[in-house]
């Protein structure tokens, strides 16, 4: 599921507290995880009581189960008004606006952050959530990196980039295809092997950056703009043979047959597997993590400062974190959870103890952080040269 790029902003800053802070939507969609990507959602204005028994909920495109909706509304009597977001400077730029009148939302842990330091997320009563004792330590404490003490998040969902790719176009061109090195990608005499079936990424600088520098031996969260420029010419070398950089569903595309390679996680594999199963095309959908090195990305849900039904979205959040729910959710996107509860109720492809990284793997994971806003301004102008080929 995954990855961002920087939109023009499509809401004026509010005077106050908000207003120097423009340059922080800007930079938030940078922050993306890969993610299948739908239509934003109109945002909904404030509502008349905060009383009201309604719950404005804002999440991405085709990320929680719709049934769970009608047994939130039944368990509770609270009306969900559910809208979409397709990039995480869309919903930054509606938070940083003010007034968004949304209740719940989905940021990445990357922008989580931004938002919490830009003074547009609330923080989590202590004790309001009955079923946060649900989480698990381990993955919160990755996600305490952006929110110290986890006080404005919970995790929603996690994941690990990584190929997702067409076995048999893969190993029809290259038998002995490393998949599971970089190489794959950044290497031009192995890239160009499968450039005629189709190679897609998604507009992800931040990930696709730090994954160059890992194969590079460099460190992945480096900022020195010598190893930013000698990613920048790796990416550059393999530009000819990448078919599709954007953020439309690459892996439809994928399960369809029109591309043969892409970047995604794990949740991405097994939607790319679901689809071929319906269309009954036969296709087996490969999924491997570099062994150089890959993004850990997590999504958490969260509570706007100025959400006009703050408890409701509390218990929005706490139904989230019940572990049937979660794990029927889990099942329905293809996506981990965080909810240590939940994870009997899984199948085995979709635990987190499936999914861990162990042993040299787990040491070389290369955890979602924000860089500085300098890095990404040097970044941002590398990208566009490699999305251009210029």
């Amino acid at each position: 599921m995954i990855f961002s790029w920087v939109e023009s902003l499509c809401a004026p800053m509010k005077p106050g507290r908000y207003s120097w802070l423009a340059v922080l939507a800007g930079l938030v969609a940078l922050a993306g995880c890969a993610r299948q990507v739908g239509s934003p959602g109109s945002s909904r204005s404030q509502g008349p009581s905060a009383t009201e028994a309604v719950v404005n909920v804002y999440n991405w495109y085709d990320y929680l189960k719709p049934d769970l909706l009608k047994q939130f509304q039944a368990r509770t009597g609270i009306k969900v008004n559910y809208s979409l977001f397709d990039s995480n400077n869309t919903l930054a730029t509606r938070l940083l606006a003010g007034r968004s009148g949304y209740d719940v939302v989905f940021p990445s842990a990357s922008t989580l952050q931004l938002l919490v330091q830009a003074g547009a997320i609330g923080a989590l009563p202590p004790g309001q959530l009955r079923n946060a004792g649900n989480l698990d330590p381990r993955i919160m404490g990755l996600l305490a990196q952006h929110d110290p003490g986890n006080r404005h998040g919970i995790v929603y969902a996690w994941g690990i980039t990584g190929f997702i790719y067409d076995e048999a176009q893969i190993r029809q061109r290259m038998p002995d295809a490393p998949v599971a090195s970089w190489s794959m990608l950044f290497d031009p005499k192995v890239a160009s092997r499968f450039a005629d079936c189709g190679i897609g990424l998604y507009e992800s600088p931040a990930y696709i950056v730090s994954s160059v520098l890992a194969w590079l031996g460099l460190d992945p969260d480096s900022e020195d703009p010598a190893n930013l420029a000698r990613a920048e010419e790796a990416l550059l070398a393999v530009r000819p043979y990448i078919r599709k950089i954007g953020n439309d569903s690459l892996v439809d595309q994928l399960a369809s047959g029109e591309l043969c390679l892409i970047i995604g996680s794990t949740g991405d594999a097994l939607q790319a597997r679901e689809r071929v199963q319906i269309a009954g095309s036969g296709r087996k959908i490969g999924f491997t993590i570099p062994k150089e090195g890959a993004v850990l990305w997590m999504d958490t849900a969260a509570i706007p400062a100025d959400a006009p039904h703050r408890d409701n979205a509390l218990k929005f959040i706490d139904f989230l974190l019940d572990p049937k729910v979660a794990a029927e959710n889990s099942i329905s996107i293809h996506f981990p959870n965080a909810n240590a509860a939940a994870q009997p109720l899984l199948p085995q492809e979709l635990t987190n103890a499936a999914i861990w990284p162990t042993g040299t793997q787990a040491a070389k994971i290369i955890p979602e952080r924000q860089a500085s806003e300098a890095f990404v301004r040097l970044r941002t102008r590398a990208w566009t040269r490699f999305r251009t080929g210029m």
